[in-house]
């Protein structure tokens, strides 16, 4: 059950600082200790299961240690108030789930990077609005997708950072009149902080709608990525061949493949953003310090963190079984004559002014689909009939591997770029290990 272990760590701090600081005593602190982690074993044997009939989890364990251990169980509770415990249980909860769901991030950024490394010498046709613009190594453009992964896990480290901040023992709101140790406590629970006012320590739910919000980037990435896997594996397109393993058939065409499960991500997106407006509708009217429209956050980061892992889950080894068809998308780069700017830069090495390379190369290319040419194949002949600064070079110039190959400003399509941002990759991933 979400939430019991969490409630359960945290009691058994509280019995402990209670306990040094005097409020209860050494051995009623360690009879709570102890029967705390009994009954967690129990729950987590099978022995002990939840009492539906119990208002929330917080009361289910104060009832049955109460049960086990008499008078003793009652005290458990001495200077802290469901608010700031609900408060810490979560914050505990979502650390594990963001430090789980780093694990994940990198190996989905892992999987990216490896088929990047395998297609880093494939010339693909590079898109601006849809349209065959620039040829590009193929590793290139998955490189792109690495980059936003890596930038996904740095929000998430962030978030976790606000995230990581103890509010028990700020009470109802006001604080208590006990002489706690909210420092000793937050620090046997891992957190280096303590939330510094009581009533934002427990009406405070910032840091869920800045992990909704990292989840919601995470999974803008993973749509769009989807829709390029869609749009690749499609007849149209035929640059990469999906496993069967993440494709269903048609129930009633034979001929169809269809990409389902890059569907279900991209489709997954919305219900995401749901769960961080639906928070964020929640909280804008709420006056400090506690109320009830709060317990609304729990449904919300829930869903949308069960939603993420599941995608994520499915994204990998999708992306790991891709194969590319790389001769699909050198015709495709041929075809749309997408090294008409290499003409036109060869036309301007040539002594040509740029616009008048420009407007040269747009006749040329028009000439090339009349007659259905591709750059490479227009006989020397015809390109001399628009200006003799053509000679047998140009051939070389214009070749798609070429192309590729000179655009070597950093960040660039360049093998040699490629590479490098192959290893930043590698070097970041080691530091998220």
């Amino acid at each position: 059950m979400i939430y019991i272990t969490e409630d359960i760590e945290g009691s058994i701090a509280h019995a402990a600082m209670l306990g040094m600081q005097n409020i209860i005593t050494a051995q009623e602190a360690r009879q709570l200790q102890e029967g705390l982690k009994e009954i967690l074993a129990d729950l987590d044997s099978g022995k002990l299961v939840f009492d539906m009939r119990c208002e929330d989890i917080h009361m289910f364990v104060e009832q049955v240690l109460t049960q086990r251990l008499g008078d003793v169980g009652k005290k458990l509770h001495t200077a802290r108030s469901r608010n700031d415990q609900v408060a810490l249980d979560l914050r505990l909860y979502l650390r594990a789930e963001c430090q789980k769901l780093m694990k994940e991030l990198a190996a989905l950024t892992a999987a990216v990077t490896d088929q990047a490394e395998s297609c880093k010498t494939f010339v693909a046709p590079g898109y601006t609005h849809l349209q065959r613009a620039q040829p590009i190594l193929f590793g290139h453009h998955l490189l792109a997708y690495s980059m936003m992964l890596l930038r996904d896990a740095g929000r998430l480290d962030n978030a976790m950072e606000r995230m990581n901040i103890s509010p028990i023992g700020c009470c109802a709101l006001a604080g208590t009149t006990y002489q706690t140790d909210r420092w000793a406590e937050a620090e046997m629970l891992g957190f280096p902080d303590i939330a510094r006012n009581s009533i934002d320590g427990v009406s405070d739910r910032d840091f869920c709608l800045e992990l909704l919000s990292c989840l919601s980037i995470l999974m803008m990435h993973l749509s769009r990525f989807s829709e390029e896997l869609i749009l690749w594996s499609s007849w149209e397109f035929q640059f990469i061949r999906l496993s069967d393993s993440f494709s269903t058939g048609s129930s009633i065409m034979p001929q169809k493949k269809n990409p389902d499960m890059a569907e279900l991500i991209r489709g997954k997106t919305g219900r995401v953003y749901g769960d961080l407006m639906a928070l964020l509708t929640t909280l804008k009217g709420l006056p400090l310090a506690y109320n009830k429209d709060m317990q609304e956050d729990k449904e919300a980061i829930f869903d949308a963190l069960d939603t993420v892992h599941m995608c994520i889950s499915v994204m990998t080894p999708m992306i790991a079984t891709m194969e590319a068809l790389p001769e699909n998308m050198y015709k495709a780069a041929q075809n749309g004559l997408i090294n008409a700017t290499d003409l036109a830069d060869y036309l301007v090495k040539k002594g040509l002014p740029f616009r008048t390379a420009y407007k040269l190369s747009g006749s040329i290319v028009a000439e090339c689909m009349a007659k259905g040419w591709v750059l490479e194949t227009m006989p020397l002949a015809e390109y001399r009939k628009f200006s003799p600064l053509f000679s047998g070079d140009v051939y070389s110039a214009i070749d798609l591997k070429t192309c590729a190959s000179s655009r070597i400003s950093e960040g660039g399509t360049s093998p040699e770029s490629v590479e490098q941002q192959l290893r930043y990759v590698r070097q970041q991933l080691e530091k998220l290990a």
